[in-house]
């Protein structure tokens, strides 16, 4: 489980779930469901995280609830 911040919504031109997570730059995921935007976004995170790290670059802290969200 991820401690990032996980905004999940409806888009009616993708007829999808998608999850965005803010704090980590260009890091979404879809899902036909909820649950497996949710899912899809775990993983994406995960993946996020090892690229940064085989990259050399910084990974943002997780802060919790963001003001704008």
């Amino acid at each position: 489980m991820t401690k990032y911040e996980i905004i999940i919504f409806w888009s009616d031109e993708d007829k999808s779930f998608i999850a965005e997570v803010p704090e980590l730059p260009g890091c979404m995921a879809d899902g036909k469901t909820y649950k497996k935007a949710l899912s899809n976004a775990e993983i994406i995170i995960n993946e996020w995280i090892e690229t940064a790290k085989e990259l050399g670059r910084e990974i943002p802290r997780a802060k919790g609830r963001l003001m704008f969200a």
